[in-house]
C-alpha cells in the first residue's frame, strides 16, 4: 500500500527540489568529460545507484506484484529511456559547444509531458492552465537564449541541441510514466526499478562501444574523479529523483512538468557562479518567470477526479 496522497502545494515543492537538484549535473559532468565519455559516466553512476536499488528491491518485493503489464512497460520506458538513453543524449550533448545550450530540452520538455498526459493519464488542463504553460514556455526560451535569436550556424551547437531535444522527449514521457507508476508502488521502489533496469541496457551499450577499459581503470584510480563520481551518483541522481518521485504522488504530471523547470534554473545559476558562462537580462527574466510559475502551481488546488488516480487506488486494493 503506497502512503497517503499529500496536498498538491507539497507535491510541487518536493518535485522542484528534485529537479533542482538536477542542475548541479552539468557543472560535474564538464569535468568528467575530461577523464570518460559520457556512456562511461553513466554506466559507472548507474553501478553505483545498484548499491541502493538492490536491497530497496528485495525489502520491498512484495510490491512488485501489484505491477501489470503496462505497469512494467511504464517501467522498461522509463529506465530504458528516460535513465540510460535520455541520461547518454544529455551527458553527450555537454561535449558540443556552451553547456547552456544542453538546457534547451527544458524548453520543450514540458510539451511532450503535457500532450502525453492528456492522451495516456486522461488528465483534463483548463483554459488557464494552457495560458500559463505558454507563458513558461517563454520563459524557458529566455532561460536558454536570452533575448538573443538562435542560429543553427555552429553546427557542433546544432548537434549537442539535438542531443537535448531528444532526451526531453524521453524525458517528458518518463513523466507521465512515472505518474502511472508511484500511485501502486512507493517512490523508493520506483526510483530503485529505474536504476536497476537500466543497468543491463547501459552495460550492453557499453560493450557494443568497445569502451576502452584500460583509460577507464586509470581514470577510477584518481580520487578527484572518484568524489566527483560519487557526489553526482549521491545528489543529481539517487537524492533528486528520490525527493521527485516522493512528490509526484498527489501531483498531476502535466503539472509536475512545470515544476521540473527548476532543473534549467538552477544549472543556468550554477553555470554563471562556477562556469563563470555569460548570463543576459533575458535569461535572468526567464529564470525568474520559471519560479514564479512553480509558486504559483504550488498554490492551485489539485484536481482529485482524475481518472487515472481512481484507477491505482483500485490496484492498490487489490494489493
Amino acid at each position: 500500500m503506497v502512503q497517503k496522497k499529500q496536498t498538491s502545494h507539497m507535491g510541487i515543492w518536493w518535485i522542484a527540489l528534485g529537479a533542482a537538484m538536477w542542475g548541479l549535473d552539468g557543472v560535474f559532468i564538464v569535468t568528467l568529460l575530461n577523464y570518460l565519455t559520457s556512456s562511461q559516466i553513466v554506466w559507472v553512476e548507474h553501478m553505483l545507484l545498484l548499491l541502493f536499488a538492490a536491497p530497496v528491491l528485495i525489502w520491498k518485493r512484495h510490491e512488485l506484484k501489484c505491477l501489470n503489464l503496462g505497469d512494467w512497460l511504464a517501467i522498461l520506458f522509463i529506465a530504458w529511456g528516460g535513465s540510460a538513453l535520455a541520461s547518454l543524449l544529455f551527458t553527450a550533448g555537454f561535449t558540443y559547444g556552451n553547456p547552456n545550450v544542453v538546457l534547451i530540452l527544458q524548453k520543450v520538455r514540458p510539451v511532450f509531458t503535457v500532450l502525453l498526459a492528456a492522451w495516456i493519464l486522461r488528465e483534463r488542463m483548463v483554459k488557464a492552465f494552457w495560458m500559463m504553460l505558454v507563458v513558461v514556455l517563454i520563459g524557458a526560451y529566455l532561460l536558454t537564449f536570452g533575448l538573443h535569436i538562435p542560429t543553427t550556424g555552429d553546427s557542433m551547437q546544432l548537434i549537442g541541441s539535438l542531443y537535448a531535444l531528444g532526451a526531453a522527449a524521453l524525458w517528458g514521457g518518463s513523466t507521465v510514466m512515472g505518474k502511472r507508476l508511484v500511485g501502486k508502488v512507493s517512490f523508493t521502489t520506483v526510483t530503485a526499478l529505474r536504476f536497476a533496469v537500466a543497468l543491463p541496457l547501459l552495460t550492453l551499450i557499453i560493450l557494443v562501444q568497445h569502451s576502452n577499459w584500460h583509460s577507464l581503470s586509470q581514470a577510477l584510480s584518481l580520487a578527484p574523479v572518484w568524489a566527483n563520481l560519487l557526489f553526482q551518483t549521491i545528489v543529481p541522481s539517487l537524492l533528486s529523483l528520490l525527493f521527485y518521485y516522493r512528490g509526484l504522488n498527489g501531483v498531476k504530471a502535466s503539472h509536475a512538468t512545470i515544476a521540473e523547470l527548476a532543473f534549467p534554473a538552477t544549472g543556468l545559476l550554477l553555470n554563471w557562479l562556477i562556469l563563470h558562462q555569460t548570463i543576459d537580462l533575458g535569461q535572468w527574466i526567464g529564470f525568474a518567470i520559471i519560479w514564479m510559475a512553480v509558486l504559483h502551481l504550488s498554490r492551485l488546488r489539485n484536481d482529485p477526479k482524475v481518472p487515472e488516480t481512481s484507477v491505482s487506488h483500485l490496484s492498490d486494493l487489490a494489493c
